[in-house]
């Protein structure tokens, strides 16, 4: 063979792989099939993408091209009803499954594009319209698109240096919230979480009513303070009193009615009998949307007390702020909530901004920095050359924060507040079209109370105790019936709900419409497919 025979071989040998990863970067690119990589890029490593290699701008784009690919089909399967919510494992079955193992050596890309298909084929969709099981769901696809700008950007939010657009737009949003509230002024952070939110908000009140405790301690203190809060309140209140040193027993459950709601008379009897003992009641935590059953607390009456008794009034607004958005909802709801001192409100619940998005508000100016600055001047320097008031590091007791901001702002500019009010007032109204359809079904379906929000509260009624007259006793089989009908939601993997008991009650269902993909076709999928799985339990 001559050498210009070699020389065309070895072109024809390179035209035909040129060829072969044109045709798999083509189908890569069309969309079609399972997203993956070249072999060119699949077999890379992490050191020959950006930012270890400057002229690694091609395999970059490659490889996350089809990391967004795998995202976009898994946001394709999560709108889909056809869909499963999950496909269920036990943790032992879970644990042969995945490889989690973390290696020695490096593992090429395509290893990594397969752990992505992986970790969200295993994953729960809460996006998906028939997943009713928290207070946090659906999947917002402008707040997504906020989130992996913020992701990508990757900066902190502790000084305006380094996130000086986030600065601004976080100004302007909870200036705007703090408006809704009702409120000129005032103060506002994000925080991770509102249970932390909750914790800000002892924070700031121990520190206005005894500025000298933060230098002081327990020293500054006259006696033993005391709070107050709902028998149905988040548990982080009480977390509040055990992590600042009042110790749980001086944070006093108020007794609700039926309905969750914390009775102002028996708060009254309560703060009158502590302050009695020499005791000082200094803190009321107002529950607007309690986690099981939806409760809003009479906040008129309330505050009258904090004013009468000189308590700081907290409203832990985490799970029903939403509806401060809604002409039609917020009365008598929220009625009052400007004469709080503090208000917890979790964007990431009703409203639908993705996790984590939770927001503390204050009634009075620059608590925040008073209360928790430390004013460290290796990064809190006071000659900079822009204003230092928009520094918020030293506001917070974590000093950095995760960009929480972007995602809210996005998803408030593509809806407009028309818009969240729009989407409050379709949630409540599909909670009143489930509680309907309940009350249509009787034979099946139990209503436990009127909701005064998307926390609808039931107990299904299997064959076996349809025509069983109503007792304690039942009530203790409906509770038994709830753990067997989740578990088999959880084998199915068609629906998931949530049940709990409460101080009244054992297990109940309570459904949560939060989400903006359901409809009236999902509510009544819901419950005729609670009757498909569950019409034959038996309990004894």
């Amino acid at each position: 063979m001559s050498k210009l025979t070699l020389d065309g071989f070895f072109s024809y040998c390179k035209q035909i792989a040129e060829h072969i990863q044109l045709g798999e970067r083509m189908a890569a690119l069309s969309g079609q099939g399972t997203p993956r990589l070249t072999s060119a890029v699949g077999n890379l490593y992490y050191d020959s993408i950006l930012p270890y290699r400057e002229d690694a701008n091609p395999q970059t784009r490659e490889f996350l091209q089809r990391v967004l690919d795998v995202l976009l089909d898994y946001v394709q399967q999560v709108n889909d009803r056809n869909e499963k919510i999950l496909d269920f494992k036990m943790p032992e079955e879970m644990l042969k499954i995945l490889d989690l193992h973390l290696p020695e050596d490096p593992l090429p890309l395509k290893q990594l594009l397969e752990d992505c298909k992986t970790t969200l084929k295993h994953q729960v969709k809460t996006g998906h319209p028939h997943f009713f099981n928290q207070l946090s769901t659906g999947l917002d696809i402008v707040s997504l698109a906020g989130e992996w700008l913020t992701a990508a950007a990757n900066t902190n939010m502790f000084t305006y240096e380094i996130a000086p657009v986030f600065i601004l737009m976080e100004n302007v949003v909870l200036e705007k919230m703090r408006n809704m509230i009702g409120w000129k002024g005032g103060d506002s952070i994000l925080a991770p979480g509102g249970s932390v939110s909750n914790l800000y908000a002892f924070l700031a009140a121990r520190h206005h009513k005894f500025p000298y405790y933060k230098e002081k301690g327990l020293t500054s203190l006259p006696g033993h303070l005391v709070m107050f809060t709902s028998d149905q309140c988040h548990y982080s209140v009480k977390s509040c009193a055990s992590v600042c040193g009042l110790g749980t027993d001086y944070c006093i459950c108020v007794p609700s009615d039926e309905r969750g709601r914390m009775i102002p008379q028996e708060l009254e009897r309560l703060v009158r009998y502590h302050k009695d003992k020499g005791h000082i009641p200094f803190f009321v935590n107002a529950t607007a949307g309690t986690t099981v059953l939806g409760a809003f607390d009479p906040l008129p009456e309330i505050a009258d007390i904090c004013e009468k008794y000189d308590m700081w009034m907290h409203v832990d607004a985490a799970w029903g702020g939403g509806l401060l958005f809604s002409k039609k909802y917020r009365h008598p709801r929220m009625t009052a909530i400007e004469r709080a001192d503090s208000v917890t409100w979790n964007p990431h619940k009703l409203m639908g901004t993705l996790l984590q998005c939770s927001t503390v508000h204050f009634k009075y100016e620059g608590i925040l920095l008073s209360c928790n600055a430390m004013s460290a001047e290796y990064l809190f320097m006071t000659d900079k050359i822009y204003d230092p008031k928009y520094d918020t590091g030293d506001k917070v007791i974590q000093c950095g924060r995760h960009n929480d901001i972007f995602k809210l702002w996005l998803q408030w500019r593509a809806k407009g507040t028309s818009g969240f009010e729009n989407h409050m007032d379709r949630l409540m109204e599909l909670t009143e079209y489930m509680v309907r359809r309940i009350k249509e079904q009787p034979d099946k379906f139990q209503l436990i109370l009127e909701p005064e929000m998307v926390n609808v509260s039931f107990w299904y009624l299997p064959q076996q105790l349809r025509h069983v007259p109503h007792s304690a006793d039942k009530e203790l089989l409906l509770g038994k019936v709830c753990a067997k009908l989740k578990g088999r939601m959880m084998q199915a993997g068609t629906i998931m709900v949530g049940y709990q008991p409460d101080e009244r009650r054992p297990n109940f269902f309570r459904n949560i419409i939060s989400s903006a993909a359901v409809t009236e076709r999902d509510v009544d999928f819901l419950l005729a497919e609670m009757d498909r799985l569950g019409h034959d339990i038996i309990v004894d």
